[in-house]
């Protein structure tokens, strides 16, 4: 096979391509390091890559898999992970200052579990700094460039994973999402990404930011993918004290045409004031496939929509403060060269390794979370929270699945979102109540805007219940082939030229 059509395959594709020894594992990687040499200096989707030790793990899986041992759907192929999640001695740095130098002594679960499948890891995505943004600006090592325009950002804070499965550096990626971080960059990078219900993937190794709110998701070129990936991923771990043990973890088994009597709410608060016009008409466009597939589409008011967002930022900037207290250049990470005693360095040592939006959510959260303020706004946010889930019970007790867009617009302009902290965080405005709640949510592509820039449609369920999502999205992605951004294929065929 060439280049260019190993490069093209979704990764089960290429799984089945690799076990029927119509490909190896090695020519898989060769391929993707190939088209990230050519695409970094555009795109800055990686923060490390590890060549050498992906090449190796190539041989040694290829081996594995002729021998019969690795039997899976995922055997063999290229992956990437968010630079948040912990590989033993690959550099971990959150796209920080201030872990520069940080290299794990453990794995973290989910990443162990994608090996255990025969996963090859090819290296770490950049991300917004401790994944606090949305568009993957607030990075130390430099902003990541959209592959459908460099000129736009990817979104964030997965930005990195969503910039590299589109620009096929890897065939899929692990993101983390705490308020839409796989979901919205999904929507802006044109691929398909899942945030499944919250405690489905062990937590264990990911480096927290909210931890209330975080979860590891897969993202990849279509639903078939995340699926697949999906079912690696979850497992029980003792190691995580919210790891749910679930008996229901076939979602491949959702891959399923069938939407018929499917029962889908479209929330009229999504469509209202802010939404883009082109956006709000390929949202409407897929409500109309999927009822001529045969579901039950329907508009209802969900309520509590304008509180999502302040309820959010107060609880994920309360539960930041206190988890990046750790970070204090004592034990590990960067530590200030110069400093008077030991509160000389701690302060040194934060303001110099600590990016402004991480600063600005540390002060943010130390605020909300004292004396004085705790009640008048902590408090108040956790129970908006209970309102906000009490809302979706009542939705999903009419609805299988919540339809609507998964962020207000395309990619806005890089630089156009951090001059303005507060627009960047109601850009979150259709993500982050799907946190709150701790419910599975989906983004498949389903269009372009008049400027070429993907958009993105966002299938919500109920707790558990990600196999609902799975196969509304399968069903509308049918007779939609996955399509590469020019900027990739161009350099693919460039390739093959000389």
């Amino acid at each position: 096979m060439t280049e260019k059509e190993i490069l093209a395959l979704t990764a089960v594709q290429l799984g089945k391509k690799i076990k029927s020894g119509e490909v190896t594992s090695v020519e898989a990687v060769k391929a993707a390091l190939s088209q990230i040499k050519a695409m970094e200096p555009v795109l800055n989707s990686f923060v490390t890559i590890e060549e050498e030790k992906a090449l190796k793990q190539a041989e040694a899986v290829q081996k594995r898999i002729e021998s019969g041992e690795l039997t899976g759907p995922l055997a063999g192929v290229p992956a990437a992970v968010k630079d948040n999640i912990c590989i033993e001695g690959m550099r971990t740095t959150c796209s920080s200052k201030i872990l520069s130098d940080f290299v794990p002594a453990y794995t973290a679960q989910a990443v162990e579990n994608l090996k255990k499948a025969g996963a090859v890891i090819l290296g770490k995505t950049n991300m917004d700094e401790f994944a606090m943004g949305s568009t993957t600006e607030t990075s130390a090592y430099g902003v990541t460039r959209n592959p459908w325009n460099p000129e736009h950002v990817p979104g964030g804070s997965s930005g990195g994973s969503c910039a590299a499965v589109a620009a096929a550096e890897c065939f899929y990626a692990l993101g983390s999402d705490t308020g839409g971080s796989i979901r919205q960059p999904a929507s802006f990078c044109g691929v398909t990404g899942l945030k499944p219900t919250y405690g489905t993937i062990s937590r264990y190794g990911l480096i927290a930011y909210g931890s209330s709110l975080d979860q590891i998701g897969p993202v990849a070129k279509d639903v078939t993918d995340c699926a697949a990936v999906l079912e690696v991923l979850a497992s029980h771990d003792g190691k995580d004290s919210t790891s749910v043990e679930r008996k229901d973890c076939d979602f491949t088994e959702a891959l399923k045409e069938d939407v018929k009597g499917l029962r889908i709410g479209i929330p009229a608060d999504y469509l209202g004031e802010g939404l883009d016009p082109e956006v709000k008409e390929a949202v409407l466009k897929t409500a109309e496939i999927l009822k001529e597939k045969g579901a039950v589409v329907e508009t209802f008011d969900l309520g509590m929509v304008e509180y999502a967002i302040p309820a959010y930022y107060v609880i994920a900037s309360a539960e930041a403060s206190s988890n990046l207290s750790r970070f204090d250049g004592v034990k590990y990470g960067y530590r200030a060269k110069e400093y008077e005693g030991l509160h000389g360095m701690y302060k040194k040592s934060r303001s110099e390794g600590f990016g402004p939006e991480v600063k600005r959510r540390i002060m943010l959260g130390s605020f909300v979370l004292s004396s004085g303020y705790y009640d008048a706004y902590y408090l108040k946010a956790l129970r908006t929270k209970a309102l906000i889930k009490k809302a979706f019970d009542e939705a999903f007790s009419k609805y299988d699945v919540i339809l609507g867009p998964a962020s207000p617009s395309t990619a806005p302009k890089l630089g156009e979102s951090l001059s303005d902290p507060l627009k960047m965080y109601l850009g979150d405005i259709y993500t982050i109540s799907v946190n709150l709640a701790g419910l599975p949510g989906l983004t498949v592509p389903c269009g372009k805007d008049s400027k070429g820039l993907p958009i993105g449609v966002q299938f919500i369920g109920d707790c558990f219940k990600e196999n609902n999502i799975i196969r509304a999205g399968f069903a509308f992605e049918q007779g939609r082939s996955y399509e590469m951004p020019k900027v990739a294929a161009d350099a693919i065929s460039g390739r093959e030229e000389k």
